[in-house]
């Protein structure tokens, strides 16, 4: 019996660690070797505003998460190789702001009631539980930061590989935890 609660407890912590993982998606193109390729070199693909040629991407967001894909990527073997590169990598961060309709549960506040009771001859207290009272219905604006990666293969300027993630975020700003998390989800992807 203490094997069964045991195989249980685990199994509930294996469902709850998988539950709090990102979902990366990938496109990639089956015919290529990937592990052929060891080093890479970065693009830089900035977005310009066509009205005063600035860039979009905040300079510290840009150096984060190049740094975190060029950690990631160190870790599965790849070199950074500015000179004779297999693969060129660029990222883009898309931001869009949505609103969503969310609907919260109320309840009652729990409460006392006292009555008198005529065959005790004495106050007694009733506990009068709290109840569904209906739905609490508002708008929440959500920025949706979707961070995509791509590889391309340096001889033949061909797209490989490419793999993206969406963070929702109530703020504007990503924290440095989570862009190292999906940066990580995505990455992890590229092994398989």
């Amino acid at each position: 019996m203490k094997n069964l609660s045991w195989i249980l407890v685990i199994a509930l912590m294996m469902v709850v660690i998988t539950s709090c993982e990102t979902t990366a998606r990938v496109q990639k193109d089956n015919t290529i070797d990937f592990k052929k390729f060891k080093n890479y070199a970065w693009v830089d693909v900035s977005i310009k505003d066509s009205t005063n040629q600035t860039p979009k991407m905040n300079d510290l967001i840009d150096r984060k998460i190049k740094a975190s894909v060029d950690r990631n990527l160190s870790e599965n073997g790849w070199t950074l190789n500015k000179k004779n590169p297999d693969v060129l990598i660029a990222y883009e961060m898309d931001v869009e702001k949505e609103s969503r309709n969310v609907s919260t549960p109320v309840y009652t506040q729990p409460t006392y009631r006292y009555v008198y009771s005529p065959y005790s001859r004495r106050w007694v207290s009733i506990f009068y539980p709290s109840e569904f009272y209906g739905y609490r219905h508002s708008v929440k604006t959500v920025q949706q930061h979707t961070l995509t990666i791509t590889l391309v293969e340096a001889e033949t300027d061909k797209t490989i590989w490419q793999g993206w993630t969406t963070i929702d975020n109530t703020t504007t700003r990503l924290t440095d935890g989570e862009i190292d998390h999906n940066v990580h989800a995505i990455i992890k992807k590229l092994k398989k």
